[in-house]
């Protein structure tokens, strides 16, 4: 099942074992949708590592230039390295963790690695010297190292356990991390964790001091009243598996947590307070939780396929500061159960209109999004069928929905900057992109074929990669064959603005992305070589292919490159 909705039925067992480990895994750290096929290594001298990920704030990077710039933007970032062995044998051996170990030990530290490695380990060294480039960024705080061994063994002898505490033991030695945890995981924790992946949070809260709102259109039941903090934190905030806090609760909040700034200072401040903790209640404007399910029984509120939609920082503190959490510290909340979806981002714009947030920021609580949505899946044959997430883990429990064929707001966001607004070196650097042309994204009136083209686009290119159609060593440069394919096929001149013109020229570019074989002929025979033209110059002037796609003038190498055999 696992293979079909991620489009791997073509992979030997070994490696789609690998792919769901890596699914189950990198899940319990990362909400958002993302292709586990990506972070899996590949070939040879791999030295035991089957999958890697680094995660700074929350967000999940794999490319060096992506860790370095990220780190470089980031003040104390929070770092969290993850690894992945995965086996399909039934039994956990020593010799696996002890090598494993081993081999981490040179890829971690900071000597050069003795041995002959793959692309994948090479560049996973490279993620990690970025993240130690500069120490001062990371404040005191190093990054977490998380070892999973993976098989589909049931039990996990002594031995086995005190070997991988002695791997913690050698691996804390290099001194480079805040913690290190290996864990062997067996069949029933992946299973747990797979239906941890593709399922919503549901949770019991207490509120004993709490009354009932009026009604109002849309909404089911709504509810202020006060919560133990301690409670919340324990019940809701803390994710009992990994012990780390449910990122995934604030995916609503237009801002992520803004680390110790002037306000959130004060907030901890306060929690510090034995006296000033009492007065928390009255002294901090509290929560805002919309839930799509909600049972009550008694004080106890049960809910279902929620969101923090407002109180972003408190909860971050909160969490930081558990430990100072007396039974005298109460958090006041809103409850607002509601199946509305417009009702609900009419309150998510509106509890984050409070405070000042940018219109780049509120842009995402549009109609305009419930329109692409339905534009995407609606009156469209299988084959034709994209589906537009609005929200993390929309679609994870529709058994029925190939799940490589959902993009994230993300992800559609960087394809239609690269493919229409000709931005391709520019969409590694997401943040600094959507500041400066985030207002010509989702524009209510803008033609929804132009977004869906671009996402038809993205799915192909990640198919050819999938399949091993393309080398997958060209996928930093995915959004210059994006634009590349739209020169190729319309030119690059301005859209038009009229829907029917705009139909003619999409059509030309989905004739082509729709049909595997066209597309295929058209990237490899066409447009790789012209890539690699650009590749070849940039690693002349010694400039590696990860920081070279982020610079103009790989873009303008590659639009000349194409344009000289073209004429467009």
């Amino acid at each position: 099942m696992f293979q079909k909705e991620h489009d791997l039925t073509d992979l030997p067992q070994s490696e789609a074992f690998e792919a769901f480990a890596a699914f189950c895994v990198l899940n319990s750290y990362y909400n958002d949708h993302f292709d586990p096929n990506e972070y899996c290594t590949g070939g040879t001298n791999d030295l035991g590592i089957d999958a890697c990920a680094v995660l700074i704030d929350g967000e999940l990077y794999r490319d060096p230039t992506d860790v370095r710039t990220v780190m470089q933007q980031r003040r104390r970032p929070q770092v969290q390295v993850v690894i992945i062995q995965a086996k399909t044998s039934s039994r956990f051996e020593t010799r696996v963790i002890s090598d494993l170990a081993e081999n981490l030990g040179h890829v971690c530290g900071q000597g050069p690695i003795p041995y002959d490695v793959s692309d994948d380990v090479r560049g996973l060294r490279e993620c990690l010297d970025a993240v130690f480039e500069d120490p001062s960024r990371l404040a005191g705080q190093l990054p977490q190292l998380h070892v999973r061994y993976v098989t589909t063994g049931d039990q996990v002898a002594d031995m086995v356990t005190r070997k991988a505490r002695s791997a913690e033991k050698h691996l804390a030695g290099l001194n480079r991390f805040e913690s290190v945890d290996v864990e062997c995981v067996n069949r029933r924790d992946l299973l747990a964790l797979y239906r941890q992946a593709i399922s919503t949070v549901k949770v019991t809260v207490p509120v004993p001091k709490q009354f009932a709102m009026p009604t109002a259109p849309g909404v089911e039941q709504s509810f202020v009243g006060l919560v133990a903090a301690s409670k919340l934190v324990g019940s809701m905030l803390l994710d009992e598996g990994s012990g780390k806090l449910r990122e995934s609760l604030f995916e609503s909040n237009v801002r992520a947590f803004q680390g110790y700034n002037k306000v959130n200072s004060g907030i901890r401040d306060t929690l510090r307070d034995p006296v000033k903790r009492q007065r928390f209640a009255v002294m901090n404007n509290g929560i805002t939780i919309v839930t799509r399910k909600m049972d009550r029984v008694g004080d106890d509120f049960v809910l279902d396929d929620f969101q923090i939609v407002n109180g972003c920082q408190t909860c971050h503190v909160l969490f930081h500061e558990r430990e100072q959490l007396t039974d005298e510290v109460f958090v006041s909340v809103h409850i607002v159960h509601s199946t509305d979806e417009d009702v609900i981002q009419g309150i998510v714009a509106a509890t984050n209109q409070q405070t000042p947030v940018s219109d780049e920021d509120l842009a995402a609580r549009e109609d305009f999004h419930k329109e692409l949505e339905d534009f995407f899946s609606l009156g469209r044959e299988a084959p034709h069928q994209l589906f537009y997430e609005r929200r993390a883990k929309q679609y994870s429990d529709h058994k029925e929905v190939e799940k490589t064929r959902v993009i994230s707001r993300a992800q559609l966001s960087r394809a239609y900057l690269a493919m229409f607004l000709d931005e391709p070196s520019r969409v590694g650097r997401y943040q600094e992109l959507i500041k400066a042309r985030g207002k010509e994204l989702f524009v209510s009136g803008q033609p929804p074929l132009l977004y869906y083209t671009a996402a038809a686009t993205w799915y192909r290119l990640e198919w050819l990669v999938r399949n091993k159609r393309i080398s997958r060593g060209y996928r930093p440069a995915q959004y210059h064959l994006m634009a590349l394919i739209r020169q190729q096929l319309i030119g690059s001149g301005a859209m038009p603005t009229h829907d029917k013109a705009v139909a003619k020229e999409c059509e030309k570019i989905l004739k082509v992305v729709w049909n595997a074989e066209a597309a295929e002929n058209l990237v490899v025979n066409k447009l790789l070589p012209v890539i690699q033209v650009a590749i070849d110059a940039e690693r002349e002037e010694g400039v590696p292919l990860g920081e070279a796609v982020r610079n103009e003038r790989f873009a303008q190498r590659v639009r000349q490159e194409l344009a000289g055999g073209t004429g467009r």
